[in-house]
């Protein structure tokens, strides 16, 4: 079978994880897979360099018609048996070469409860019969396209994002590792965050219920953040103006997540809003407790209330981190294995991959 997967970006994302192990997944199959992505840099690709990756070269209004050009040549010559693509702009673009050139089957996947405005709202829902499929990756998720008028009636599949067990797992010797790298000694309790610096990952919720933690005199505590984006400026403002740079270290964007998933103590998710919460599940495949805003599909992932408070409420997030630090060693030991076992038994990358397989031959 060949499979081409369209993506609009390849940065360092959820979505863009999942495309790129889903296509490593289906080339060890033995299919002939491709990515076309829309624009940006590669910061995140498949295992396999046997994957051609594909830029289209969609930079501005200005570009589109070109970018939709070379998308349809690219079909033509690949002439493929599935094009699956990914998030709002990807979706539309493939959806509009539809309309020139055949296309054997088309399955669109979002990968959020919020892609965007009325106008992609409106886009979405008069291309829709474009696509055999429309995918998104959560309940909550797929219920915001039905509510916002993206899909005709409830014309929309929940399918789960995968998370690749073979590299999220918990690593005994990680933390040690990453303590000595940061020159942090081994009393002190770790939180982390992973994510870009954007307004979705409401950074400054975080850094607010940290402060609040800091003020009821938890000293040895840290928390360390890794990722990178447009709002980091901001974001370095704000720690400074509450006072606490020597508390919070920004890790810039790394490639050893797993390895700080397991060194972590808490991972905790201050996002307002989401689709599906993959760091979350990587997070708890790694053995890591989990505190997270109650947003998209993160209630599905993380399937225990007691460890969810409502977005953009700091106080809430403060209180609950609080009452996570404060678990004694036996409940932390049932809720890891509990996590471990939702995880396993729901999202693995292997069961997702049978579904699509399901969904590309259906």
């Amino acid at each position: 079978m060949k499979i081409l997967y369209v993506i609009t970006g390849l940065g360092q994302g959820g979505a863009e994880r999942v495309v790129c192990d889903l296509a490593d997944k289906m080339y060890e199959e033995g299919n002939e897979v491709k990515i076309a992505y829309l624009t940006g840099g590669i910061l995140t690709k498949p295992i396999h360099s046997e994957i051609e990756l594909i830029r289209i070269n969609l930079n501005s209004i200005f570009s589109l018609p070109f970018a939709y050009i070379k998308l349809l040549k690219i079909v033509g010559k690949f002439v493929p048996d599935v094009v699956h693509s990914h998030m709002v702009h990807a979706n539309i673009l493939t959806r509009l070469v539809r309309m020139v050139i055949p296309l054997k089957k088309l399955i669109c996947t979002a990968h959020n409860s919020n892609e965007g405005g009325y106008l992609r709202m409106f886009a979405y829902r008069v291309t829709h019969n474009l696509a055999d499929l429309t995918t998104n990756v959560s309940n909550e998720a797929a219920n915001a396209f039905i509510e916002k008028k993206a899909v005709y009636n409830t014309d929309i599949v929940t399918t789960y994002n995968g998370i690749d067990l073979g590299k999220f797992y918990y690593k005994s010797e990680a933390r040690n590792k990453i303590l000595t790298e940061l020159n942090i000694t081994s009393d002190y309790y770790l939180i982390l965050a992973v994510g870009r610096f954007n307004k979705q990952k409401d950074y400054p919720n975080l850094l607010n219920a940290f402060k609040i933690l800091k003020n009821s005199n938890i000293e040895k505590i840290k928390l360390l953040i890794a990722g990178d984006g447009e709002l980091r400026n901001e974001i370095e403002i704000i720690i400074s103006e509450l006072n606490l740079k020597s508390d919070i270290m920004l890790l810039g964007r790394r490639d050893d997540i797993p390895e700080l998933m397991s060194a972590a103590d808490l991972f905790v998710l201050s996002s307002e809003y989401e689709g599906f919460g993959l760091v979350v599940a990587e997070a708890m495949a790694c053995k890591t407790l989990v505190v997270a805003t109650d947003c998209g599909g993160v209630a599905e992932v993380l399937n225990n209330k007691d460890f969810l408070v409502p977005p953009s409420d700091y106080e809430c997030l403060a209180k609950k981190i609080l009452y996570t630090i404060n678990l004694n060693p036996d409940q932390k030991k049932e809720m890891v294995l509990k996590n471990l076992k939702h995880i396993e038994g729901n999202f693995s990358l292997r069961m997702i991959v049978e579904n699509w397989k399901r969904l590309y031959h259906g």
